[in-house]
């Protein structure tokens, strides 16, 4: 069973907001004391925290499906209806999130106690003590809550280390993190041992920092082929990359110097990596061919600019002048990269149009009314009161919607689709009445339907 996941998709559902109240104050001598329903509560958010204790997404890979509380109804004698219960999801830190449809990044969690509002909760809908007016002073109705949002995400995990030890498989990277470190990682002899990144903390003097294995490049890595496309990804939060070199090989067409230039290829071909700084490390020199080979490519690598180290993680030889070195390059990219601050998350409200809706004709008798506001008030309004579709008119009219309609060269009893043609509601149109004639009569009731 998997113990480490990097990569899910979430299936989320904001809580639904709670219904307003339609209610009418009554006591003895009072029997028609005005409206006091109240309002109903929002639906709960699906919340995504950086927590410092999470390392892995293996959580929401067996549980994908996650759901935040409804909000609950209003009430008479004015008593507002209670918020749902928000759900928050804990994850790593680095942590990228991304529309599961589109791939479009939403945002790059990074910052311990960072939250994003992944969907948020569907509004109350107002009781009638809020929507009572001079004109309408004891409504029949009271507006629905929203639905809450409904997403699909997809949650990719980017390491946060300092160095990333790459090379090919059986290279010894596990071996060295386990020689550096506290770290147990599962070592073999064939490849792909390590099928999972392996983190590992290794102090240096005052320096502390963690060492990440990125397993699996082989030719190809970043194409597809072997585990390497997999977990490239993990390289990117790191400042160091320590190419860990196998002199001890016996597969033919293979030495440490094309090694170098086969992984340096990968990693160009998966881009962003190019500025980070790197070292290269020579590794099980305890075998004697594989020192003297050692001795023969160290000064063709230290051409390149590149610092070299003779190692044995399994005699541990040469590891601490390693691990200094390490720490050194590792400590002058702190002091370079600026401070990290928490990701701060922009809000930018959906920008209307002039109007706020949008009229199309689709045929000679058919039009098309969509838009943020008239869409939102077909969520709003109990179609099995009359007076609450009134309202909902009123409020089409003061938009404009009629202005629209007859600019546009509707006749009357054309259909008026409100909404996308498929789920769509759809009205016959008639020009609106006097004012002082659409409210009057019952209450639940207008003259006009």
């Amino acid at each position: 069973m998997a113990d480490f996941v990097d990569n899910v998709i979430l299936h989320i559902k904001a809580g639904d907001g709670g219904n307003g109240c339609a209610s009418v104050h009554r006591e003895k001598f009072k029997p028609l004391g005005g409206p006091d329903g109240g309002n109903g509560g929002p639906g709960g958010n699906v919340i995504l925290e950086v927590d410092a204790n999470t390392s892995t997404l293996l959580e929401y890979h067996h549980r994908p499906h996650r759901k935040a509380g409804n909000g609950k109804q209003g009430a008479g004698s004015n008593r507002d209806g209670g918020r749902g219960e928000d759900v928050i999801l804990p994850v790593p830190n680095g942590t990228v999130v991304k529309n599961a449809e589109t791939g479009e990044v939403l945002v790059d969690l990074i910052g311990v106690g960072t939250r994003y509002v992944a969907a948020q909760g569907g509004f109350g809908g107002l009781g009638n003590a809020a929507l009572a007016t001079s004109k309408r002073k004891a409504p029949g109705f009271a507006l629905l809550g929203e639905p809450g949002d409904v997403a699909d995400i997809t949650l990719e995990l980017k390491t946060v280390a300092d160095v990333a030890l790459v090379g090919f498989p059986n290279a010894g990277k596990s071996s060295l993190i386990a020689a550096l470190s506290a770290a147990r990682p599962k070592i073999a002899n064939y490849p792909f041992t390590t099928l999972i990144p392996n983190l590992g903390v290794v102090t240096a003097g005052e320096v502390i920092y963690t060492v990440a294995d990125v397993p699996g490049l082989i030719p190809g890595a970043s194409e597809g082929k072997g585990l390497g496309h997999e977990f490239l990804r993990h390289v990117e939060r790191c400042s160091t990359i320590v190419h860990v070199l196998d002199c001890a090989t016996l597969d033919p067409g293979r030495d440490p110097v094309s090694d170098f230039e086969v992984i340096e290829a990968e990693l160009a071909a998966y881009g962003s990596l190019q500025d980070r700084p790197r070292m290269v490390v020579l590794n099980k020199v305890d075998v004697p061919d594989a020192r003297e080979l050692a001795d023969l490519v160290k000064p063709l690598l230290a051409e390149r600019g590149l610092r070299v180290f003779e190692i044995s993680a399994a005699s541990h030889e040469g590891l601490t002048p390693l691990a200094y070195a390490m720490g050194e390059m590792v400590a002058r990219a702190r002091a370079e990269k600026p401070v990290e601050e928490p990701t701060r998350l922009v809000i930018r409200p959906k920008q209307l149009g002039e109007t706020g809706f949008t009229l199309r004709r689709v045929n000679e008798t058919t039009f098309q009314l969509t838009g943020e506001k008239p869409e939102r008030w077909i969520r709003q309004t109990d179609f099995t009161n009359d007076e609450a579709v009134g309202y909902l008119a009123d409020r089409l009219e003061r938009l404009g919607v009629e202005e629209a309609l007859i600019e546009a060269g509707a006749d009357v009893g054309v259909e008026v689709v409100i909404g996308s043609m498929e789920n769509g509601y759809i009205f016959d149109w008639r020009p609106s009445e006097a004012a002082q004639t659409r409210i009057g009569g019952p209450r639940g009731s207008d003259s006009r339907l």
